[in-house]
């Protein structure tokens, strides 16, 4: 057995996984992602969320989400800790609260929703919070108390993110901007 990619015909454009989503039809279909992609997402999310391996990421998605591939590629990518808390607490922000201040988690991709419910939402990441799954209200990106606030935006087919803003410290705008594209890439409105 020859482990050298080369002798297998591996190439960037090849499959590295299939993802299902709902769709916009309601539909389930299945989203074919390139090696490529995942390649450039973690490199991407490793420079613009300064992940390294001191770094302490949480696994928030379920594994049937594409976020779930997000955060398993930028802390494994980078030789983080990749910290995996027990589905309830991820039902409610207070506890998830407590869990993150408790294994000291540097960073977290967090649905806008989970924490736009919740009141008590005292510690989320000391490093960088990413928001996605939806678009955050401007309320919440001044409430909450993190280093650092990112939004970021993307279809599964674009391999997870395709864009991302990064709230500056003064922010009091009324919204949310929808940022840049990631390294190497372009995107047409």
């Amino acid at each position: 057995c020859d482990p050298d990619p080369r002798a297998l015909g591996l190439t960037a454009r090849h499959l590295a996984y299939v993802i299902y989503t709902s769709g916009s039809t309601g539909t389930p279909k299945g989203v074919m992602v390139e090696h490529r992609g995942v390649v450039n997402l973690g490199l991407a999310q490793i420079g613009l969320f300064g992940v390294g391996s001191n770094s302490r990421v949480v696994q928030f998605a379920s594994l049937g989400f594409d976020a779930s591939a997000w955060e398993m590629i930028m802390a494994l990518g980078s030789g983080a800790a990749l910290h995996l808390p027990a589905d309830e607490l991820c039902q409610a922000s207070a506890r998830l609260s407590h869990y993150l201040r408790s294994q000291a988690i540097t960073h977290a991709t967090l649905p806008p929703a989970l924490l736009q419910a919740g009141r008590n939402v005292e510690y989320l990441a000391s490093q960088a919070l990413i928001l996605a799954g939806e678009l955050p209200k401007a309320e919440l990106i001044r409430r909450l108390p993190a280093a650092s606030v990112i939004n970021a935006y993307g279809p599964t087919e674009t391999t997870v993110c395709a864009t991302t803003w990064t709230c500056p410290a003064d922010f009091d705008g009324s919204v949310v901007p929808i940022g840049r594209p990631i390294a190497n890439t372009r995107i047409y409105l």
